[in-house]
């Protein structure tokens, strides 16, 4: 399946390019704050049908679905994406591969060892290479394809195009070893994790030079050095065909060929009952249906009771027959064909049950997880004690159920942004922010200023807050403003004389430049009138709340009108203020087009999120904000605004679990008075015009896991940075939340050698990051893949790298292709 923020298959994927900085914050005991204990977290095991190599048949053909073929070869490009790194796992030396644990493995198919031999004055790693390792060509791997690969990433050459060079910018030579099965690096300065170096690791013909490093591995890998070959690409089939390696030293892959097919994610189904794919990332609808074809087994040809007709009571079928049977000529020709519809509907369905019987699902958790959002750069959410109120009213458990508990998987939310569970150093650090206390929470958000009457208050000359009001006041000049404070006037002046008289009196006391803390009659009765609209909230019937958030759910898409201006919302930027992302914003806009099992794949609308009434494909206009749900009237407000955050959410025809996620935090964050205008966008415009851009209060997607923290992490949460025409620079830290005490801890555990302390100063830089409530990460994902029931050691491998040459049909059963098979 593919990704929003996750490219699939990832052991290192772009995140790592960045910068960081910011502000150190207050919060208690951040060294011992855990709610959860290393020695206790564990992860779910992976589920790849293991078998022995020597009960596994030589031969045939396994055709695995991809998301689409891959833009480029060359893994560290801009536009690589889950299917490149999918296929030169296959083609290419990885030299650390993640293991089961999600550690870094050395792999002795291309290292006989690898270790760091000096630490002063300057660190040197060797490493020792296996001597069968070959290219494709003849030639051994060696020292020159190091060095090439070095400089084409160390960033001082930007005839390089190159997407990612963390690490490679710390190395001062390479050189040759005792022998040509030694390579000597060197580095300029510390670096903890040089085992994600040179991984995958090209040829020097690829590498050696711009214009083959920019265009020649774009469509093609002429020299490769795994258990496979390239044979052919095809675009008009959509397939990238893998031979077996003649020239492989390690074990013989099993398969004569791996065809790697693109499969759009709707299509799946038909794609697993057809027999063109034996492998495939699914969503849980089709998990759903494997299971069902496997329990209707033995039914002994009996009628499903699920799919097409299903639905049918005894009654509805006698009507039908009655009417397909009856006097009025019309009405039975109408019936008949309905009727014929039907019966071909169930006898396809009833076909593609049988021919699923032959897969089973194989789940276990992606190393990956799912995150809110909070964008920290403007508006309410610049106030940290805001952000921490959010987090604070979510229950966290509940959102991890309802994506995880039907499908039978560990519902447990996750307590790290650096690690997941059954990693090494995984320790739940959420202590540091505070457990889900909706009291607190509300506390928050009074300290902050936000109260029941607020909304219908005037706007003060003094200003509250942390982070977010360091403003000049100039949201009160626009024409929303203007009209909220026209509607305050009116409100007043239907008021009786005491009222008046006590807002005058409030008034005067605002305008005092004294600061005296003593409270006037107005007050009182501000007080008296939170309470009874607390009390009003209170009451709210639940189904009342949901009808009008879904009334306020809209597709925005194309109302020819380009260019016109967005509504203001509460926390918009300023229009005049641009952001300008950096280079990694590009690849991950590619990945977070992605997003496993949640997203569709080509962004259409759903049927099912059309609301009623209006023309078919009537929509609001780009950017239209969903109105005030009807609940709003006990939302907190301050200076005459209510406090409503910009919820951003895509729209694709797979994202309805995400949308369900959404649902219940907007639920969540209403019983403490924040408002939610829900706006769902399409898949291929939500990173790259919300996400990436800035144009969102709340979000939610995921980050993939990583084996090196302190190199893959920093970009993601280091403090922005203001560039010199005035916008800001991200890199990956799309929450616009920082701080320089993170960045510091991130620098020193890049630098430190003793993993044990490294992890601990990672520990440490967590805490920190759940301190500043930019990002809550929620759940580790589901990860769902259906698989020819003959196969093994394929599935969902989790945390670790497949290994392709184990993969094949178990004993005799490799006869054919998969087509073949099944004819």
């Amino acid at each position: 399946m593919s990704h929003v923020g996750v490219p699939r298959g990832t052991v290192r994927k772009r995140r790592s390019l960045a910068l960081l900085t910011a502000g150190v914050l207050t919060i208690p005991v951040l060294a011992g704050c855990s709610s959860g204990d290393e020695e206790t977290a564990r992860g779910v095991p992976q589920d790849i049908a293991p078998a022995a190599r020597e009960t596994v048949a030589d031969g045939s053909t396994v055709n695995w679905a991809v998301d689409a073929l891959p833009a480029t070869f060359n893994a560290f490009q801009a536009d690589a994406d889950s299917a490149t790194t999918r296929i030169t796992g296959a083609l290419l030396p990885t030299l650390f591969p993640m293991d089961r644990t999600g550690q870094p493995k050395l792999n002795p198919d291309y290292l006989e060892s690898a270790k760091v031999i000096e630490r002063e004055p300057k660190q040197v790693v060797l490493y020792k290479l296996n001597q069968q390792a070959v290219w494709s060509d003849g030639r051994e791997i060696g020292a020159p394809d190091f060095v090439a690969q070095w400089r084409a990433l160390r960033g001082k050459d930007s005839a390089f195009w190159t997407a990612r060079n963390a690490g490679y910018e710390r190395i001062e030579k390479i050189e040759r070893g005792a022998d040509d099965l030694q390579v000597r690096v060197t580095f300029s300065k510390p670096y903890a994790d040089w085992r994600a170096l040179f991984s995958p690791l090209y040829p020097k013909e690829i590498t050696g030079s711009p214009d083959a490093f920019n265009d020649g591995a774009r469509t093609t890998l002429k020299n490769t050095a795994g258990p496979f070959v390239l044979r052919s690409v095809s675009k008009s089939k959509g397939t990238v065909t893998l031979a077996r390696n003649p020239r492989w030293w390690g074990d013989r892959a099993k398969l004569d060929t791996l065809v790697f097919r693109a499969v759009a994610a709707k299509d799946r189904t038909q794609a697993l009952a057809d027999g063109t794919v034996d492998v495939a990332d699914i969503d849980a609808a089709t998990a759903d249906r494997i299971t069902l074809a496997r329990r209707d087994r033995g039914n002994n040809g009996q009628p499903l009771n699920h799919g097409p007709g299903s639905e049918i009571t005894p009654a509805q079928a006698l009507r039908s027959w009655a009417q397909a049977h009856g006097s009025d000529e019309d009405a039975a020709e109408i019936a008949q064909a309905a009727r014929e519809k039907n019966r071909k509907a169930v006898v396809a369905y009833a076909a593609e049950q049988k021919a699923l019987r032959d897969f089973a699902v194989r789940k276990s958790l992606e190393p990956a997880y799912t995150q809110l959002a909070l964008n920290g750069e403007s508006g309410p959410l610049a106030d940290d004690r805001v952000r921490r109120a959010v987090a604070r009213a979510l229950d966290r458990e509940e959102l991890a159920r309802t994506v995880l508990g039907p499908l039978g998987l560990p519902a447990k939310p996750l307590g790290s942004h650096l690690a997941l569970a059954g990693q090494p150093g995984y320790k739940d650090g959420s202590g540091a922010l505070g457990e889900q206390n909706t009291k607190e929470a509300q506390a928050l958000l009074a300290d902050a200023g936000w109260t029941r009457g607020g909304a219908a208050e005037p706007p003060k000359d003094t200003k509250a807050g942390s982070e977010a009001e360091k403003k000049d006041g100039k949201d009160g000049k626009d024409a929303e403003a203007d009209a909220e404070k026209k509607t305050t006037d009116d409100a007043e002046a239907d008021k009786d004389s005491e009222e008046e008289t006590d807002k005058d009196s409030t008034d005067k006391a605002d305008k005092d430049s004294t600061g005296k803390a003593d409270k006037d009659s107005a007050d009182n009765e501000a007080a008296a009138e939170r309470k009874k609209a607390d009390q009003a909230s209170a009451d709210r019937d639940s189904e009342d709340s949901a009808a009008s958030r879904d009334e306020g759910l809209y597709i925005v898409g194309d109302d020819n009108k380009p260019g016109a201006p967005a509504p203001a919302t509460v926390g918009s930027a300023s229009a005049g203020h641009v952001l300008a992302p950096a280079r990694t914003a590009a690849v991950q806009g590619t990945a977070l087009l992605r997003q496993a099992g949640l997203l569709g794949e080509d962004g259409a609308v759903a049927a099912t999120d059309k609301q009623p009434g209006g023309a078919a494909g009537a929509y609001a206009p780009v950017g239209t904000a969903a109105p005030a749900p009807a609940a709003a009237k006990g939302q907190l407000g301050k200076d005459g605004k209510t406090l409503t955050l910009r919820f951003v959410l895509p729209s694709g025809p797979g994202s309805q679990s995400l949308r369900s996620v959404g649902d219940k935090i907007a639920v969540m964050l209403e019983k403490i008075g924040i408002g939610t205008e829900i706006t769902k966008v399409p898949d291929e415009s939500y990173f790259k015009d919300h996400i990436a851009s800035g144009a969102y209060d709340l979000a939610l997607y995921s980050w993939p896991a990583t084996a090196y923290p302190a190199t893959d992490g920093r970009p993601i949460y280091a403090k922005p940075e203001p560039a010199t025409d005035g916008s800001l620079l991200v890199e990956q830290n799309y929450t616009r939340v920082g701080t320089d005490h993170i960045d510091q801890l991130f620098d020193k555990a890049a630098a430190e050698l003793d993993e044990k302390a490294a992890r601990e100063l990672m520990k440490q830089a967590d805490a920190r990051i759940w301190a500043a409530a930019g990002s809550i990460p929620l759940f580790q994902r589901p990860q769902l893949v259906a698989v020819d029931k003959k196969l093994a050691n394929v599935g969902a491998f989790g945390f670790a790298a497949p290994r392709y040459q184990d993969i094949g049909f178990k004993n005799r059963q490799a006869a054919g292709s998969p087509a073949d098979r099944k004819k």
